[in-house]
């Protein structure tokens, strides 16, 4: 059987609005064709912000 060129999962980096903390997260890239946006903790500024996916 053939092995598929490009994997479901990767990994991707999450980029914070308001300051320069990374998430790496997994995305299923199967079911999510568009980029995530996600509202995540912000250690840096102390609340939760929106996380948009990087390159």
């Amino acid at each position: 059987m053939a092995k598929k060129s490009k994997e479901a999962r990767s990994y991707i980096k999450l980029v914070s609005s308001e300051s320069d903390h990374v998430y790496f997260v997994q995305k299923n890239r199967n079911n999510t064709k568009e980029r995530l946006q996600l509202r995540k903790y912000d250690p840096t500024v102390r609340k939760h912000v929106m996380y948009k996916e990087g390159k």
